[in-house]
C-alpha cells in the first residue's frame, strides 16, 4: 500500500510543510490539501510543490461546483506542470451548506456534473477544441453574444491524463468512481464493513470501467499512532465522528450519517445527530460507537497496528492516507517510517 497524509486547513500550514521533507524521507508517498472553506487548496499546492521534489501531491478536495470545468481541467494542468507532473486531480460534490452557503450555486445534479467535468477535463488536457454539448455544461455557451469560440489550451501540459479520484460515499457517485476516476477516496473506511456499504456499486462501475484506466486506486484514511500507550489518542476522534455523523447536513440530507446507517449503527447515528443539532456536542462525541473508533485507526501496539493494516489490504485499500498523531515530529516521522515498512 501506498502511504500518503492529509494536511489540515487550520493553522500552521507553513510549519507542516517544513516537516514534510522528514516525512518524505520517512516513506511518504503523497499528501492531500482540502478546500472547505477557508483557504484555497491551490495556492497551498503550489507552495508544497516547490518545497518537495519527489512528493506526490493531490487535492482532497477541490468542489466540482466552485470552478468550471475549464477553469479546474486549467488549474489541474498547471499543478501538474509546477510540480513536474506530480499532481493527482481530487474532486468531490462537497454538500449543500458549502455549496449553497458559501460558493451561491444551487447543488444539483452531482452525479451528472461530476461525469461531464471529468470527460471536459480530459479534453482539456488532450488539447483537443472545447466544443462539448451535455445535459450540464455546453461549450462554447448558447445563447450569449454568439462570439465565443470552441478553444483549446494553449499550452502542452505534461501529461494528457492526470490522475482523477473522486472522493464519493453514496452509491451512485462510488460507482461513477469505479467506472471514470483513478481512484477513489471514501470516508469512515471500515475494513469490515466496507463491503456492505460499496461492495455493489464498486462492482456496476467497474463493469463499465476502460481497461486503460488500469486498477482502482482506493484510499482510505486513518489516524496513526504506533506504540503500547497510545490507545487513547483513538478518542480523540470522537468529536470528528460526531461533526460528521450529527451535524454536517440537515436532518434527511446528512451522507455520512446515511453511511452510519449502513454500517448497521442506525440508533447511534439518530442520537448522535439529535444531541448534536441540539448543541450537545460532547454528548454526541461520546456517543459514537467504540467499534467504528477502533477500527477505522491505525492506533495502538505494533501488533494491532499491523492487524489493521492487513485488514485494510484485504478490503481492497491501495492507498493509506494516515493523520499522524505522535507528540512530537521525531515520533510522527517514526511511525510513518513504521508504517511505511508494515504496508510493504
Amino acid at each position: 500500500m501506498r502511504v500518503g497524509m492529509m494536511l489540515g486547513y487550520a493553522g500552521g500550514f507553513s510549519q507542516a510543510v517544513d516537516e514534510l521533507a522528514d516525512f518524505e524521507r520517512a516513506g511518504l508517498e503523497i499528501v492531500f490539501v482540502p478546500e472547505a472553506y477557508s483557504f484555497d487548496a491551490v495556492s497551498q499546492l503550489g507552495f508544497i510543490a516547490a518545497r518537495t521534489t519527489t512528493l506526490q501531491i493531490a487535492s482532497g478536495i477541490l468542489p466540482v461546483y466552485s470552478r468550471t470545468p475549464a477553469l479546474t481541467a486549467m488549474t489541474a494542468a498547471g499543478l501538474d506542470f509546477v510540480s513536474g507532473g506530480r499532481f493527482t486531480l481530487g474532486l468531490g460534490t462537497s454538500g449543500p451548506q458549502v455549496i449553497e452557503g458559501w460558493h451561491g450555486v444551487p447543488y444539483d445534479a452531482p452525479v451528472g456534473r461530476t461525469r461531464e467535468l471529468i470527460e471536459i477535463c480530459r479534453l482539456v488536457w488532450r488539447r483537443d477544441r472545447l466544443d462539448y454539448h451535455g445535459r450540464h455544461y455546453t461549450l462554447p455557451y448558447e445563447g450569449g453574444t454568439g462570439l465565443g469560440k470552441p478553444l483549446k489550451l494553449i499550452n502542452h501540459p505534461v501529461r494528457e491524463r492526470i490522475p482523477i479520484v473522486i472522493a464519493a460515499l453514496g452509491p451512485k457517485n462510488v460507482a461513477l468512481a469505479a467506472e471514470l476516476a483513478e481512484g477513489w477516496q471514501p470516508i469512515f473506511y471500515f475494513p469490515e464493513k466496507a463491503a456492505i456499504a460499496w461492495a455493489g456499486p464498486l462492482a456496476e462501475g467497474s463493469a463499465k470501467r476502460d481497461a486503460s484506466l488500469g486498477p482502482l486506486d482506493v484510499i482510505a484514511a486513518a489516524p496513526l499512532a504506533i506504540g503500547d500507550d497510545v490507545t487513547g489518542l483513538r478518542e480523540l476522534s470522537r468529536p470528528f465522528f460526531a461533526l460528521y455523523i450529527g451535524g454536517m447536513g440537515a436532518r434527511g440530507r446528512n451522507f455520512y450519517y446515511d453511511l452510519a446507517c449502513r454500517f448497521g449503527y442506525e440508533k447511534q447515528a439518530a442520537m448522535i445527530q439529535d444531541a448534536y443539532l441540539a448543541g450537545r456536542k460532547d454528548e454526541a462525541a461520546a456517543l459514537v460507537p467504540a467499534e467504528l473508533v477502533s477500527r477505522t485507526a491505525l492506533i495502538g501496539p505494533d501488533g494491532y497496528v499491523a492487524d489493521r493494516l492487513a485488514a485494510f489490504r484485504e478490503a481492497g485499500v491501495t492507498t493509506l492516507n494516515v493523520t499522524p498523531l505522535g507528540a512530537s515530529h521525531a515520533a510522527r516521522v517514526a511511525d510513518i517510517e513504521r508504517v511505511r515498512t508494515l504496508a510493504g
